[in-house]
């Protein structure tokens, strides 16, 4: 017998409710390596901390590997045995990174705990959609599960850095596997030994195309990761790395067209809505690389611990809650995004330009208020509306084929290679501000005492040079961005002549006809879970 809940019949509905939100709050925030430990793993590994952020960006590319076959795994499989096995490999996999000391393993297990979260997400993620707007009304959905995925994840990341301040990074990871275990034993308990519908074969699956996309991403990870620290192209492994990720590229896109049902389809990439996202994923990715800069700022020269450097990120919850209750509001109004993009944008433009004036050795916590609700409620905004847009008009099965790679690109690709860069840049820039202070240190009016003990004012005078000026060409890149948001008409035609009005009518009824066969197919995946 087929079963399209989660749940056994005999368990009450609003505790099916309860269980959604439960399991999908630990799903999100659960990953390989957490970014605020970091620091910690250093100092007890004595490990390079470039392997860890490669591991970070291995959870990220994990996770998108599996979305164009998130749905054959969906229809093939008891939903029982499958969140039960998954939540024990997570287990398994936190424990061994808890317990090693070999940033391979650590790296290799981030990529596989990626990929299983986002199998076992979607379960959730779809009958939370269903609830939210049984209409099928994407942007509704997003107002909502955005918000609170980014919330989740910020307070998570913050109460797993004080559970590694006061005991040590193994803990977190050790909880994480018991936290795991125990929603095995729920998810056994709970869920029904039913399938959800027809069986799907998973011999269409070409794992070949998976191993590629991950060698593609994985090795340019490595490039993002390591090339400050082995010079960029300097390096021999630097460039082996870049010929790989740019080889294993060509052999993924020649592959896909000698399948019969191909694992990523790149048809998508004709769209004009497709290509102008990823381009505002890719600036929104600007901003959000900005954090190393806070991150240099916070720690390098206010003294933060990385405890109080996380709860900078708490600062960023207001603005994200009114992100997107704003988004509701603009989408139950049925307004275009075209200014909603503008304001989140505008609203990122602003905290980068607050950065820049605040760049100085006075600034007390209560200063950092209005630059993270900015932050926040700018990707929240951006997160939300660039999101729908990069993936409007797109058919189901297209639009999970998509995901993937614009999950990659926007949550690694584009933070990955504005972080390196700014890395990059801010180091440069320091050292030409050390070389502009130099021109000031006449050997005739400093002693060599005078200069040594004002070495570290030096220093910290060179590092916030150098964050003003990097945050300057942001703030001019950020200004062409709201130019270009002004100019782009987002697809939409003001016609007024009869052939507008005609082709802007045929397009609506497209429109609706696709919702409709949208909405009937999130109806097939969500179930009756309440």
């Amino acid at each position: 017998m087929y079963n399209q809940g989660l749940f056994k019949s005999k368990v009450p509905k609003l505790l099916q409710l309860l269980l959604i939100i439960i399991f999908i709050s630990v799903i999100i925030p659960i990953n390989g390596v957490y970014v605020g430990n970091i620091s910690y793993m250093v100092g007890s590994t004595g490990l390079q901390a470039e392997y860890f952020v490669w591991a970070n960006y291995a959870g990220i590319i994990g996770m998108g590997a599996a979305m164009p076959i998130i749905l054959r795994m969906k229809f093939r499989y008891k939903i029982r045995d499958k969140v039960t096995v998954i939540f024990i490999l997570l287990a398994a996999l936190s424990y061994m990174n808890g317990t090693t000391v070999q940033p391979l393993i650590i790296v290799i297990n981030s990529v596989i705990i990626g990929f299983l979260k986002m199998i076992v997400m979607l379960e959730f993620i779809i009958p939370i959609m269903f609830m939210i707007s049984k209409e099928g009304n994407r942007g509704k959905f997003y107002s909502v599960f955005y918000p609170f995925s980014i919330i989740i994840s910020q307070v998570a990341g913050y109460f797993l850095t004080v559970l590694a301040f006061d005991h040590n990074w193994q803990f977190v990871h050790l909880l994480s596997a018991a936290i795991c275990l125990l929603l095995a034993l729920l998810a056994w308990t709970l869920m029904h030994g039913k399938y959800f519908g027809f069986k799907m074969p998973l011999y269409y699956i070409d794992w070949l195309s998976i191993l590629l996309f991950i060698a593609v991403f994985m090795f340019g990870a490595y490039v993002f990761s390591f090339g400050k620290q082995q010079d960029w192209l300097q390096s021999s492994t630097i460039k082996g790395a870049s010929l790989a990720s740019f080889g294993s590229l060509i052999l993924l896109i020649l592959r896909q067209y000698t399948l019969k049902r191909p694992y990523l389809s790149f048809k998508i990439f004709r769209r004009a809505n497709v290509l102008h996202g990823l381009f505002m994923l890719l600036m929104t990715g600007m901003f959000l690389a900005t954090g190393s800069i806070q991150n240099v700022f916070a720690l390098g020269i206010l003294g933060y611990d990385s405890v109080l450097n996380s709860s900078l990120n708490l600062l960023m919850v207001p603005g994200i809650v009114a992100a997107g209750i704003y988004m509701a509001y603009w989408f139950k109004q049925g307004r275009g995004l075209k200014m909603y993009i503008f304001l989140g944008f505008a609203a990122m433009l602003a905290y980068t330009v607050i950065m820049y004036f605040s760049m100085g050795l006075a600034f007390n916590f209560e200063r950092w208020i209005l630059p993270m609700f900015l932050k926040g409620f700018g990707m929240g905004a951006l997160f939300i509306a660039v999101w729908y847009y990069t993936l409007d008009k797109l058919e189901m099965t297209q639009m999970m084929a998509a995901t993937g790679l614009v999950l990659v690109w926007r949550t690694f690709f584009t933070i990955g290679i504005f972080s390196a860069l700014f890395s990059w840049l801010q180091y440069q820039f320091q050292i030409q501000a050390i070389g502009d202070m130099a021109v000031y240190l006449d050997g005739n009016t400093f002693s060599t005492r005078q200069l040594m003990g004002n070495m570290k004012a030096l220093q910290f005078n060179a590092i916030l040079a150098a964050n003003k000026k990097l945050l300057g060409y942001i703030c001019i890149a950020g200004i062409g961005v709201l130019l270009y948001i002004l100019t782009y008409d987002f697809g939409v035609n003001r016609y007024t002549i009869y052939r507008g009005i005609k082709v802007n009518s045929d397009r609506r009824r497209h429109k609706q006809k696709l919702q409709r066969t949208q909405l009937q197919e999130i109806e097939d995946a969500a179930g009756s879970v309440i």
